[in-house]
């Protein structure tokens, strides 16, 4: 299994805060079937900036380390860049990285509300020849209240990735029922981890493909495991069309 979304590079953001827990978090990734992550560290969300160089050159440095410890894990490097103005000026200046080189490039919005300019900014990306995949939409409290408008843009091309905690309730019971919503209506494309430590925030794959499995059977947990396999070779994902989630009030959500 591939995890696309992770972070587990040592010392770069919220996520590993040394050596130690980044193989220590290898070795739980293992433990789950996950051969493979996309380390994705945070930039540009207000706190840490990590540019594409910095960020190729500490996958090779844990990769290298990960096999000195004889863990059959692969490190692939990736980011997970907040959304901004110039977000697409600085991809030509060649700061912003795509998933493992890919045509797929992450973007995180702010947790409270959709920016204004999120739609254009989207349609030039993929301008670009570059698909954007809206990250974890389910704790972004402006698409729980108005999910037409997480159905706008992926009708109009854009991916969206869900983590697998919210699918095992890990964020509770109001963000387990909208992932699986954006699940019913087609609104979802990758699921991954989003791991940031060993405890509060590990990688509950398994635990969310068993939820997924058990809700919609094998065919669609194998699609969504394929995807990032897909992804990871820079090849074109597997996309239902997108259906409408009806409105629902969901207290208590943040």
């Amino acid at each position: 299994m591939i995890d696309i979304h992770c972070h587990i590079l040592p010392s770069m953001d919220d996520g590993a805060v040394n050596l130690e827990e980044s193989i220590a978090m290898a070795k739980l990734a293992l433990n789950e079937g996950i051969r493979t992550i996309i380390a994705t560290p945070h930039h540009k969300n207000g706190v840490y900036e990590n540019t594409k160089q910095t960020i190729i050159d500490k996958v090779e440095e844990l990769n290298e380390i990960l096999k000195q410890e004889a863990i059959p894990v692969e490190i692939l490097p990736g980011q997970e860049t907040r959304i901004y103005g110039d977000l697409l000026e600085d991809f030509e200046k060649d700061e912003i990285m795509t998933l493992n080189g890919s045509q797929y490039l992450f973007v995180e919005l702010p947790s409270s509300h959709v920016p204004r300019y999120t739609e254009q900014l989207l349609f030039d990306i993929q301008m670009k020849g570059i698909s954007p995949i809206i990250v974890h939409p389910e704790r972004n409290q402006e698409f729980v209240e108005r999910p037409e408008k997480l159905y706008q843009l992926v009708k109009k091309g854009a991916l969206t990735q869900v983590t697998a905690s919210s699918i095992a309730g890990y964020f509770g019971k109001n963000i387990k029922k909208f992932s699986l919503q954006l699940i019913d209506a087609n609104l979802t494309h990758f699921v991954s981890s989003d791991a940031h430590n060993l405890s509060r925030r590990s990688f509950k794959m398994k635990e969310a493909f068993d939820v997924i499995e058990k809700r919609y059977g094998v065919d669609m947990a194998y699609q969504l495991i394929e995807n990032s396999e897909l992804l990871v070779k820079g090849l074109s994902v597997y996309t239902d069309l997108p259906e409408r989630v009806k409105k629902r009030k969901f207290l208590g959500v943040f």
